[in-house]
């Protein structure tokens, strides 16, 4: 199974448990019924959002942890204005 089929998997089953809540067919109390399950997908969009601008944020903090990366960025940039030079490009 490959890495997309596992999370079709895993959001169309997630999918089914909220729909299952949702529509009131698992018993659950009646103060979670309302007023925590209709929010639960915004909630967890939320979520999401601040994981990935952690991750992002933390990413870009300890980029200068990361020296091979460092190098072959250098590299790269090195090799691109040698390619641009070579078709005349002024680069500077």
């Amino acid at each position: 199974m490959t890495r997309a089929q596992q999370q079709i998997t895993l959001g169309l089953l997630v999918a089914a448990l909220y729909t299952t809540c949702f529509l009131g067919y698992l018993p659950l109390p009646a103060k979670i019924q309302d007023e925590i399950v209709p929010y639960l997908p915004f909630w967890s969009l939320v979520s999401f959002g601040a994981y990935l601008l952690f991750k992002l944020g933390f990413g870009v903090l300890t980029f200068n942890d990361v020296p091979e990366a460092h190098d072959e960025l250098m590299k790269e940039i090195e090799l691109a204005r040698a390619d641009l030079k070579k078709k005349g490009v002024d680069v500077d």
